[in-house]
């Protein structure tokens, strides 16, 4: 599991249920600009990774079991 997948696995969560990233954020309770791309690597480029909880949120809203959101990222 990377950075660039769980991302990916973000993106295409979204995708699948007709959200933005934004809109997938505000859904899940978090500031609409928690998923955007510029947010994603540090202006020093570090990698910011989702929080556990935020990870949670998403596979929540998205009713995905823990499994089923593993399969979304590869």
């Amino acid at each position: 599991m990377t950075h660039s997948h769980i991302w990916a696995a973000i993106d295409k969560i979204a995708a699948e249920m007709g959200l933005s990233c934004s809109g997938l954020a505000k859904a899940c309770g978090l500031d609409p600009t928690a998923f955007n791309k510029s947010k994603r690597v540090s202006k020093y480029g570090k990698p910011h990774w989702p929080s556990g909880n935020t990870l949670s949120k998403v596979a929540e809203f998205a009713k995905l079991s823990p499994e089923e959101f593993g399969r979304f990222v590869h």
